[in-house]
């Protein structure tokens, strides 16, 4: 009876079952250094232009400001760290040139007006932000630095004062930057720009003339685009889960 029941009880067993592992996932990951270009548009102010010079006409008072809006376009380069649960800390530098220029006619002579034009535009910021896969939106803020050329203008004398400065300022932004390679990244941002107020001293360039002193507050704003080439952007695979 035994020899004819054990071949049933074999018959009925069912061979063991393997699952295939998972497949191997590869995870994007924002850690690694880039470099590359952008461009934009800049929107400048350089307003409250004050009478500085020691007894000078109309110590203390405002002659006017103006607006000076560009295109801009430079490079940048830094590199990111992300933590683990999705953000992303990291240090940029960019460098812009521009031209902006623009002018204003003195609010307190007459027949004189003051010019400033934007040559260079450049900040060192830090960034965190929080990716969402090959999405990172972020925030920035650092420091700034500017290069401008001032002149002033009379009808009869023509350009009678010139000065140029390079000054330091602060700024902070907003963006997001999305990986459309493992290798190339785009990203769209906006930056304000605060140079404070400067005294800038102005140099005559016709004789008898005494030199001259104005402060000048200075703020901008930057809406730019541009990509990045990436060097990393790979995290260890890891197993899918089901």
């Amino acid at each position: 009876m035994i020899a004819l029941v054990d071949p049933a009880i074999s018959a009925d067993m069912r061979a063991p079952v393997y699952k295939a592992p998972p497949p191997i996932v590869p995870v994007w990951s924002w850690t690694g250094c880039y470099i590359g270009g952008h461009a934009g548009g800049l929107w400048a102010q350089a307003k409250e232009w004050t009478v500085r010079t020691p007894g000078g006409a109309f110590y203390g008072q405002s002659l006017g400001g103006h607006d000076a809006d560009s295109w801009v376009g430079g490079v940048q380069a830094g590199c990111d760290y992300q933590i683990a649960g999705g953000i992303v800390i990291g240090i940029q530098g960019d460098y812009a040139w521009t031209d902006a220029e623009g002018s204003h006619d003195s609010a307190l002579e007459f027949g004189v007006a003051y010019h400033s034009k934007v040559k260079s535009l450049a900040s060192v910021t830090g960034r965190i932000g929080y990716a969402w896969d090959r999405f990172l939106g972020y925030v920035k803020g650092g420091g700034a630095w500017e290069r401008d050329n001032y002149w002033a203008t009379t009808i009869v004398l023509g350009t009678a004062y010139t000065a140029r400065e390079t000054r330091s300022g602060w700024t902070i932004g907003v963006g997001g930057e999305y990986a459309f390679t493992n290798f190339l990244s785009g990203f769209v941002e906006y930056s304000y720009y605060d140079f404070g107020t400067r005294e800038i001293a102005f140099t005559p360039q016709i004789a008898g003339l005494a030199p001259g002193f104005v402060d000048i507050r200075e703020t901008k704003s930057v809406v730019r685009a541009g990509l990045n080439f990436r060097f990393g952007g790979y995290a260890a695979p890891v197993a899918a889960k089901y």
